[in-house]
């Protein structure tokens, strides 16, 4: 609110006392208007959203008492504040102007040193007040900055932990990324089917893209010598290995967030723990078959055998579509896996 440019109405029905509040109110360098009834209170009120408000109470039609009632009531201009000007100066009356929300009370006939010290405190304070809507408001906006930058942090470690487990795996290098940008890809081509097309969404398919590269992050609690084991693994390795699925997603869930990281924690969560299911029921780590697979995990699943058969196995491109062909309707949803047949030319 600029100094000299707070707008004030002046509501009463006799054109002297109208004057004499003009005059004081321009003297004081503010810019009144006048209006000579409530009735037409509330037509200037709309255009005008004046700073505050000089109201008589004794008027005919719409009364100081009932126009400040409405204004009240009314969300756009309930923080108006409303000044009650009377010939009388009763304790009831002034109190029932209060009750009404009206902010301050000045009795007739008007001194104007007394306007000028009321008008004052009150665009004092409505000055303070958006001042301290405004420090709020960049507060906020800094603590959100923060926020961000602390989630941002968050995921950079979980990237790193997921790297390391990688290495780990004896995975190539690039296998992470190769991950990631095929999640993306075979959700996209799902979300122009008629069968996953109101399942997939723009904002779905962001999110696992960012929460794909995260599956194997519990491997981080698998030793390296059991996992570049060469050799065969006896039941207890392989055990030790299946339950990479549960460390990891307790990790996730011991993560403290707020509201706007939950969707990527929430699907990293369905990711990791259920990439090993299968689609007939005989995956780990809880058996879930066929729709109680997260879908994510299903694209999760395709997608993470192609990337190992085309990168650490080497076959191509058909070759590895031909060896989980085997496995579709087995291992893989038979659907998702057919998607990701006619997209295939777009994975890397």
């Amino acid at each position: 609110m600029d100094a000299g440019k707070e707008r004030i109405l002046i509501v009463d029905d006799m054109e002297t006392n109208r004057l004499i509040l003009e005059d004081i109110i321009i003297n004081m360098g503010y810019s009144p208007t006048l209006a000579e009834s409530g009735e037409e209170a509330l037509e200037i009120i709309p255009q005008l959203s004046p700073h505050l408000i000089l109201t008589d109470i004794s008027m005919p039609g719409i009364d100081g008492y009932q126009l400040c009632k409405v204004l009240k009531g009314n969300e756009k201009t309930k923080d108006i504040s409303v000044i009650f000007i009377s010939a009388f100066d009763n304790p009831e009356d002034i109190v029932e102007g209060f009750l009404l929300g009206g902010e301050d009370y000045i009795t007739k006939p008007f001194v104007p040193e007394i306007i000028q010290a009321r008008v004052g405190v009150h665009l004092r304070l409505l000055k303070a007040k958006h001042e301290l809507v405004e420090l709020n408001r960049r507060l906020q906006v800094s603590v959100n900055e923060q926020l961000k930058q602390m989630e941002m942090e968050k995921k950079n470690i979980l990237y790193a932990l997921a790297n390391i487990a990688s290495q780990n795996s004896s995975y190539g290098e690039k296998h992470i990324e190769r991950l990631k940008y095929n999640c993306q890809i075979l959700a996209q081509g799902m979300q122009l089917s008629l069968q996953f097309g109101d399942k997939i969404s723009d904002t779905f398919i962001d999110t696992i893209e960012l929460a794909a590269p995260l599956c194997d992050i519990g491997k981080i609690g698998i030793s390296k010598e059991i996992l570049q084991k060469r050799s065969g693994l006896t039941e207890e390795e392989i055990s030790i290995i299946q339950n990479h699925t549960k460390i990891g997603a307790k990790l996730l869930e011991d993560l403290h967030v707020n509201n706007d990281y939950n969707e990527f924690i929430s699907t990293s969560i369905d990711i990791t723990r259920h990439h090993h299911e299968n689609w007939d029921g005989s995956g780990y780590p809880d058996g879930l078959k066929q729709e109680e697979i997260p879908l994510a995990a299903q694209i999760v699943s395709i997608m993470s055998t192609y990337c190992v058969l085309t990168g650490e196995i080497g076959y191509s491109r058909e070759e590895a579509l031909d060896q989980m062909r085997k496995e579709s309707g087995i291992r893989f949803n038979p659907d998702i896996f057919e998607i990701c047949c006619k997209i295939s030319r777009q994975l890397c």
